[in-house]
């Protein structure tokens, strides 16, 4: 479809960069914009149309992008990694990505990827967040057991992290390398009796 205003949007938590390109009388358009949904499809709605927008896929998700569809503006997202960058320009601001967004858009440089639906963004996030949590995990697991081994203490009785482990974990004293004040407790966690009160 036609669009005659190509907008590149430079999107952050915090504040959002518009910029248009009237593809007919070339005059261009820039607003600084809060993330405020309303406030970016009232801006955009204000612009010549028929109107496209663009923003790069980031930690800001596709809510914006699903947001503005449902309000029958064309807004489309694109890869980062696909984006041509402009050589030589070394400084880098949000007015300036906005420009190069709506740019390259304007020239139909942009690669598409597929907004997901907030179902699918949804069950990303929970992957995403159990991946996170496993790490920690086992980064904690790696830091007990490097910090048992420096004090030469050393577990034997078979498989790591079951209730075997962890009542032998419990058990576990430290000498005066560590003035006698940490004690293991289940779990693996390091408590110090005279900060508790103990």
């Amino acid at each position: 479809m036609f669009e005659r205003t190509s907008i590149g949007l430079d999107v952050h938590a915090r504040s959002v960069s518009g910029f248009g390109i009237d593809g007919v009388t070339g005059e261009v358009f820039h607003r600084r914009l809060t993330p405020d949904f309303a406030e970016i499809r009232d801006w955009i709605r204000s612009l010549p149309g028929p109107v496209k927008a663009v923003y790069e896929a980031g930690p800001t998700g596709f809510t914006l992008a699903r947001d503005l569809q449902a309000a029958g503006i064309d807004c489309v997202v694109a890869a980062p990694s696909k984006l041509q960058r402009p050589s030589g320009d070394r400084v880098k601001t949000d007015a300036k990505d906005a420009m190069h967004l709506a740019r390259l858009l304007r020239l139909g440089e942009i690669t598409e990827i597929t907004v997901p639906s907030a179902e699918q963004e949804a069950a990303r996030d929970l992957v995403r967040a159990r991946e996170d949590a496993r790490g920690d995990l086992m980064r904690a697991r790696h830091r007990v057991s490097k910090l048992l081994l420096r004090q030469g203490i050393v577990y034997s009785g078979g498989p790591t992290w079951n209730g075997v482990h962890e009542g032998w974990l419990g058990r576990q004293k430290f000498g005066a390398v560590v003035n006698g004040n940490l004690e293991m407790t289940g779990c693996g966690r390091l408590v110090c009796p005279l900060a508790a009160g103990g």
